[in-house]
């Protein structure tokens, strides 16, 4: 397990765009693999199981998410509070980052299962749990839209 944390940092990054909430999202995983570890079938793959962990938190997240911000006031409130010391600059993130953080949900996992964490289409089609062909469409797509976007600043 201790082997596939770096992987699933790098997922867990890829999916929330943020460092801190990465590294959350890593330690939920890890939790809840440890507490469910009688669900995993000894033969079977560690790593696509925790995947498929990471990604049903995530998803349970983004959900819990979307209640909270219908519950509370609109984060653009807080933007004109305090002083600007440089923050944003700082925070920029590279192009590839921001084009990928613009793709939906759906593409954006297929890319980093694919082409960032180098699994197959039919183990990636498994973490997420659609059809071979749907994972494959939404890479596709994914791949043609990270093309345009970043060919966009060219």
């Amino acid at each position: 397990m201790l082997a596939l944390l770096p992987r699933l940092r790098r997922f867990a990054t890829g999916l929330t765009r943020d460092g801190a909430r990465a590294d959350d999202l890593c330690q939920m995983t890890v939790e809840r693999a440890l507490r469910s570890r009688q669900q995993w079938h000894e033969g079977s793959r560690l790593d696509s199981w925790m995947y498929r962990i990471m990604r049903n938190l995530w998803i349970d997240e983004a959900r819990a998410d979307t209640r909270r911000g219908q519950t509370f006031v609109a984060e653009d409130a807080g933007l004109s509070v305090g002083a600007d010391g440089g923050q944003e600059a700082r925070a920029q993130l590279s192009d590839v980052d921001r084009a990928m953080a613009r793709l939906p949900d759906e593409q954006r996992e297929a890319v980093l299962l694919v082409m960032v964490e180098g699994w197959s289409y039919k183990e990636a089609a498994q973490i997420v749990g659609c059809p071979v062909g749907t994972l494959n469409s939404r890479l596709v797509r994914g791949r043609d839209a990270l093309l345009a976007m970043l060919g966009e600043g060219q």
